[in-house]
């Protein structure tokens, strides 16, 4: 299933049904059989591409692309090919002149039910935002493709260049270390919730988006002065922006946050596959640490050892030889509302979408919610810009501060 020419990545015919994975099981019982919208969007400067000419693109690469010719079957065992793509279906335009800042996209997105028919479960939507901006966004559904996943078939499907894939983990043989600390994260899951009190509670079903942007460059700098990676800057001044919130709402500090950090499992050769390869990680996010330095370095120390017992590979080895129902009940449990705060997930995209001559400015991908989780959190790279988007409940109103508290903790990190 990898690229064999620019536009198709399709070898040879495709067998007719293909079986869920232990992973799109678990999200069709958090969601009772429902789509759960996964949309990436890419916000571009300057005139929009005509209608059209998306169209015309989509229906000529879609059919190659081996995910985009599959669906769910109503009994939710398999993945069932569908027939023709009705590309007016699939792709569609929309005008909101108040967008400044794509909240009001991802609002739409995570809101508006797909409307493709018996067809594939994924839209593709050309929005017209203020400014003389616009947003071209690749939605599916989250039991067909993780965020890796829709990063491969939205630069497939989209993009000028057919070749400029990020490059898939590299695998390695588990370890007990790693074993072990997957079995300490499943008796977690079954074990008493664990107090959240920023993020517990009713949950609305109203969501609200919000992002920010950052020069990549910057996240590198930061890790490197303190001995980290970009992704531990990102989860440590993440933990003091939700200390600095809390704060200011009650005047308490909060108690370490646990998280369900994704770890894509995608190997060379399954860049188009239908369905979820990723598993996860409990991390805890030290909201007690006095200063961001402090919390980015007991982050790192906590993903070092996450790396060195190869975690990512240890799980992808038990999964292997999980019954695949067990396995989807296991996984409902590790993303549970009751004993993380939600997903705090990253994605690197690499080069920027090219579509049409114009490049993205910056990408976002994120998720509806489900399984009692009142917000998740992103960081989305591509090129020289990451994205932090926060997806939240409308029954956690300020959580839409986080982003500028998260921005705030990185000054702060620049200043130590």
């Amino acid at each position: 299933m990898r690229p064999t020419r620019p536009g198709r990545t399709t070898e040879g015919p495709l067998p007719p049904t293909q079986p869920l994975r232990t992973v799109d099981l678990a999200y069709r019982r958090a969601t009772c059989g429902r789509p759960l919208p996964l949309p990436f969007v890419f916000a571009y400067d300057g005139p929009a591409p005509a209608l059209d000419s998306v169209r015309a693109r989509v229906a000529e690469r879609a059919p190659h692309i081996p995910v985009l010719t599959y669906r769910p079957a109503p009994d939710g065992r398999v993945f069932r090919r569908t027939g023709a793509l009705v590309v007016e279906r699939h792709v569609r335009e929309l005008r909101l002149p108040e967008d400044t800042d794509g909240t009001a996209t991802g609002r739409l997105l995570l809101s508006r039910p797909m409307a493709t028919g018996d067809g594939p479960l994924w839209e593709v939507w050309l929005v017209h935002a203020a400014d003389g901006r616009h947003f071209l966004c690749y939605r599916t559904d989250h039991t067909v493709q993780d965020g890796m996943g829709a990063a491969y078939a939205a630069r497939a499907l989209l993009d000028d260049r057919t070749d400029a894939h990020p490059a898939a983990p590299p695998a390695a043989r588990p370890t007990p270390r790693g074993l072990a600390g997957v079995l300490r994260d499943v008796v977690a899951g079954f074990g008493p919730g664990t107090p959240k009190p920023g993020f517990d509670g009713p949950v609305d079903g109203r969501t609200g988006v919000c992002h920010a942007t950052v020069p990549l460059d910057r996240l590198r700098a930061l890790g490197r002065a303190h001995g980290a990676t970009v992704n531990d800057v990102y989860l440590g001044a993440l933990a003091y922006a939700v200390r600095t919130w809390h704060l200011k709402e009650t005047g308490t500090v909060h108690p370490p946050l646990p998280v369900a950090v994704p770890m894509s499992v995608r190997a060379p050769g399954e860049e188009f596959a239908p369905g979820n390869r990723m598993v996860t990680a409990r991390v805890v996010l030290p909201c007690g640490e006095p200063t961001p330095g402090q919390a980015v370095r007991v982050v790192a120390a906590r993903t070092r050892r996450l790396k060195e017992s190869r975690r990512r590979d240890s799980f992808r080895a038990l999964l292997a030889v999980t019954p695949r129902q067990l396995g989807a009940r296991i996984g409902v449990r590790l993303v549970n509302g009751a004993v993380v705060s939600g997903p705090a997930s990253g994605v690197g995209f690499g080069a920027p979408l090219l579509h049409r001559g114009a490049a993205s400015r910056w990408a976002a991908v994120y998720s509806g919610m489900t399984s009692g989780i009142r917000c998740l959190v992103t960081l989305t790279s591509q090129h020289d810009t990451a994205c932090l988007t926060v997806v939240h409940d409308e029954n956690l109103p300020t959580a839409d501060e986080l982003p500028d508290l998260w921005l705030a903790a990185l000054l702060e990190l620049e200043r130590t």
